[in-house]
């Protein structure tokens, strides 16, 4: 059998080979490309490497075995300006390689995240048309992410990744991600939209943002950033590392460590038996090691380990603010949240080998391993009867309908009524690991040159529940007299399990000027629950298909047109598929785009026009209220837009020997249901929507723009964000009630918002800057959203200085 026969009997095996496939194509793509070229292999690629202060990102790609880097797909070694990347790390590249891609995307590197001293995902990313955000803490800590019109709800339809190795806790199983890799300690931030994203999934019909940390450097190199800000604020972010060639290859380590805390920018009611008022912050530790190895050798091979740890500790509520107690002081929280706490501990670690046997073929491989634990012990909701303002008795009323519905229910939550509070245990663990290959074929057929990318993962993933509730007894003042705590476990215990077998094809073909990149994924699920209080369990299989077509034409070495359409999908989670016939969510997409790139690097621009069809669109856990409700389809939207990127510096466009930057990152959105949801839930934030209706949460028009002057030695900064209001709920109502008719604080609307960002710093030495700046500098306060309970107020007027060093 020759290596051919042997790649067709793998993919005639299905899933069974999945783990083999990897080792099959590796040896495969050996065999082929002696056979092609008569020869051992290539010398190792050649990298150009040039440090620059502050991590700035090199100006150009650099080149392996003579082709240009950088590309969308990942197929070569892609450099940092401190080191570089293997491939499977990215899912664009460089800042540059978003030319070449067959759907829109956007590269942010580190001057994006670092310039102003920005810590928090919701901020970086309003640099990315098509990305829509709901702030939840102020702090981006559970950052709630939508691309493009899909169901932003704990960033369950994007596909999350860091180093390209997926980031979620448990993405098949529990897709509502608690985590969301820290954006201060990364290097770059990559998102993809439309056509060019059928290489990743699971969740294909939201897209994929990439989270890139930071590389192992090319030769010594120390770098330190601190800074202090409002709030007692305090950052550390340290990492050294080195490479260095021994008679066994070269060799690379980065050592990092990644500290915050904050008192936060909130403040308690106080009772007679709770007076630290301020505690509403957060404290973050994040330490990483990175190890490689280049082995030497005719054929070019990398080996890279990676681990990873994050521990958070946050006083951090799910309960809001009525309307009136928020026009008083936004940043206010009530008596009963008091001892709302989460404590998430994150392990991650991965083993990438990246082989190049020779010009026509490579090969990528990659082991991960991720383990997530959290506790969010919060307030739940109120047991026993209350006397809305009406006059209305409810018994056991939520939180939303308490702020509502005020009375004595209100009057409990602030602490001035007595009352019988219901917290919650809300303790999870989950656990994901994988093994996957990507084979990357360069050959010709006729007058097309292709890049024949093949991919093979398997994946499992575990959510566990073990819960339970404690009730409190508050008497008129707010002092708790009375505890009765359930057995661990009494309120949820159960688990999910999801095994997944994930294939793709994706062949880049060019020629002349057009470029046509069709793919098509695969995926085969295997999902199963079990509830151990009820003795419930089930299981069942799940098969996926998504796929699409990319076209670009070069009219010129400047300008560029691209297009697509690309079918999509996203999973239920396993009981609502198991139990209740809950279908995955599709979406077809259609895109089409213009891009311009000055030689000179002086101006860019992106424009986009999209429109996208979701069908039973999934919605997670309802409101986010807890309570494990599951996944509901609530039936089609409708999306479409234009999104508009320009990038622009009239310091190198005149050579004026200074930088002087602007940039536009623009968004329009028309996202309307196509259908009534027919939710009879009224938990469902899509409860009540009628055809036509706007999705929540979705501004029609979302804008960040800024510009800036830096000399050699002094820079100044100004960012600016606008959003739109926004539904908080399908229903579309502005009245707080449900559809029920009943009082609900979440029903309602955000407001429309203006934020400015100020940074400057100065180059004290060559190695050492000073940096200060504001953000949210007219101290705009706004209702940021109204989930989980209640209107919560985007973060305060903040205010920081700090040091930078590269030692």
């Amino acid at each position: 059998m020759d290596c051919r026969q042997m790649l067709a009997w793998c993919g005639s095996r299905g899933g069974g080979a999945g783990l083999a496939a990897g080792v099959v194509l590796a040896w495969a793509g050996v065999v082929m490309a002696e056979e092609e070229a008569g020869v051992d292999g290539p010398a190792e690629p050649t990298l150009t490497v040039e440090a620059t202060p502050g991590e700035a990102e090199a100006d150009a790609p650099p080149t392996v075995n003579g082709e240009a880097n950088g590309q969308a797909d990942g197929e070569a070694v892609v450099e940092t300006g401190s080191a570089f990347r293997l491939p499977g790390l990215t899912v664009i590249g460089t800042r540059e390689a978003e030319f070449a891609l067959p759907g829109a995307g956007s590269f942010l590197d580190v001057d994006d995240i670092r310039t102003q001293n920005y810590d928090d995902i919701n901020r970086v990313l309003r640099k990315v048309p098509g990305v829509y955000v709901r702030e939840e803490d102020g702090f981006g800590l559970m950052p709630n992410i939508s691309l493009r019109g899909a169901d932003m709800g704990r960033t369950s339809k994007v596909t999350l990744m860091e180093d390209g190795v997926l980031a979620a806790p448990a993405p098949y199983s529990a897709p509502a991600a608690y985590y969301s890799p820290t954006v201060g300690r990364m290097e770059g931030v990559e998102v993809l939209k439309g056509s060019s994203q059928v290489r990743y999934g699971p969740h294909t019909t939201g897209g994929v943002v990439n989270y890139l940390s930071t590389s192992i450097p090319s030769e010594r190199r120390g770098y330190t950033r601190t800074s202090y800000g409002t709030d007692n604020d305090i950052r550390v972010f340290t990492h050294y590392g080195d490479t260095f060639d021994t008679d066994m290859g070269r060799f690379g380590l980065l050592l990092e460590g990644y500290f915050r805390s904050n008192d936060g920018f909130q403040r308690i009611d106080a009772t007679p038996d709770f007076r630290d008022r301020g505690r509403t912050g957060f404290t973050k530790i994040e330490p990483m090691l990175k190890l490689s190895w280049e082995p030497d050798g005719d054929i070019y091979q990398q080996f890279e380990f990676k681990a990873g740890y994050t521990d958070l500790d946050a006083d951090i509520s799910y309960l809001g603010l009525t309307r009136a107690d928020f026009r008083s002081d936004p940043h206010r929280r009530y008596a009963a949240s008091r001892f709302d706490r989460i404590q998430t501990e994150q392990w991650r670690t991965h083993v990438r080998h990246y082989i190049e046997p020779s010009e026509s073929f490579n090969l990528t491989s990659t082991v991960y391993y991720n383990e997530f634990d959290r506790n969010w012990s919060k307030l739940h909701d109120l047991q026993g009867a209350y006397t809305y303002d009406d006059g209305t008795v409810v018994n056991n009323p939520s939180l939303a309908a308490a702020l509502a519905g005020g009375g004595t229910a209100l009057d409990a939550l602030r602490g001035n009524g007595a009352g019988t509070l219901r917290y919650r245990d809300n303790k999870r663990s989950y656990y994901s690991w994988g093994a996957e290959s990507i084979g990357e074929f360069l050959f010709e057929t006729g007058g097309l040159d292709h890049r024949l990318a093949v991919g093979v993962r398997y994946h499992e993933d575990r959510v566990r529940r073990f819960q339970h509730d404690t009730v409190y007894t508050q008497n008129a003042d707010g002092v708790f007299v009375g505890r009765a705590a359930g057995a661990p476990g009494s309120q949820d215990n159960r688990r999910a399990d999801t095994q997944a077998i994930a294939v793709f094809v994706q062949d880049e073909m060019s020629f002349g000027d057009w470029t046509v990149t069709p793919g098509i994924r695969y995926e085969h699920l295997r999902q199963s629950f079990e509830n151990f209080n009820t003795g419930d369990s089930g299981s069942g299989n799940l098969d996926l298909v998504a796929g699409g077509v990319g076209v670009t034409y070069d009219f010129t070495d400047e300008w560029m047109a691209f297009g697509g359409a690309y079918v999509g999908f996203s999973p239920p989670e396993p009981q609502s598929r198991i139990t209740q016939g809950v279908k995955e969510e599709t979406s077809l997409g259609t895109e089409l785009g213009l891009r311009y790139q000055h030689d000179s690097g002086a101006f860019r621009a992106q424009s986009t026009y999209f429109f996208t069809q979701f069908d039973d669109l999934l919605v997670r856990d309802y409101v986010g209220a807890g309570g494990g409700a599951g996944d509901e389809s609530v039936g089609r939207i409708r999306t479409h837009g234009i999104e508009l990127s320009l990038e622009y510096d009239a310091g190198i466009a005149n050579g004026w020997g200074f930088r002087n930057p602007y940039y536009v990152a623009a968004t329009w959105t028309r996202a309307r249901l196509a259908s009534d949801t027919g939710s009879a839930n009224p938990e469902s934030i899509f409860s009540g929507g009628q055809r036509g209706n706007r999705v929540p949460y979705v501004p029609e028009w979302a804008i960040t723009l800024g510009t800036g002057i830096e000399f050699e030695k002094f820079g100044f900064f100004i960012n600016g964000i606008y959003v739109d209001e926004t539904y908080t709920t399908a229903s579309n109502t502005r009245q707080q009630v449900n559809v029920d008719g009943e009082p609900d604080a979440r029903f309602g609307t955000t407001d429309s918002h203006f934020l400015l960002d100020l940074s400057a710093h100065y180059w004290v030495t060559e190695n050492a800057k000073l940096f200060a700046g504001v953000q949210n500098a007219l101290d705009r306060e706004y209702v940021a959203s109204r989930h989980p309970h209640g209107a919560r107020s985007g973060a305060a007027m903040f205010a920081y200085m700090g040091v930078e060093v590269n030692w």
